[in-house]
């Protein structure tokens, strides 16, 4: 059988986030949205949302992108609230059955007021 390979970053809250005042975190939150939808223009997410519902609540998101880990790790370094440390980085490679996981491309929003005129 074979097998398409993809690399996923899980992006969790640290333990100890730094305190900010709302506007700063609300700034940090559309810089991050800036940066995926940067990402995604360049052909290098194939898909991206935030987890809901979850028992883990330092879980905050998942990304699958068409590049190497390493290269990711790369990418989310430079991700701002990576860099404010608000955001921690988890990066692994996804196996599943070839052609089993398909990504359609479709915009994400570059805001936190962007992504809220979809509601």
């Amino acid at each position: 059988m074979r097998f398409d390979q993809h690399t996923v970053v899980l992006l969790a809250r640290p333990s100890h986030p730094p305190e900010l005042p709302q506007d700063a975190i609300d700034r940090l939150q559309d810089a991050h949205l800036a940066h995926q939808a940067g990402l995604v223009e360049q052909g290098l997410v194939l898909a991206t949302g935030p987890f809901l519902d979850t028992d883990d609540d330092q879980l905050r998101g998942f990304v699958v992108l068409s590049i190497a880990p390493e290269e990711a790790r790369d990418l989310y370094a430079n991700d701002p609230a990576v860099r404010a440390g608000r955001l921690d980085v988890r990066v692994m490679s996804w196996m599943v059955p070839e052609g089993n996981v398909r990504f359609e491309g479709v915009p994400i929003p570059r805001s936190m007021l962007e992504a809220a005129a979809g509601d």
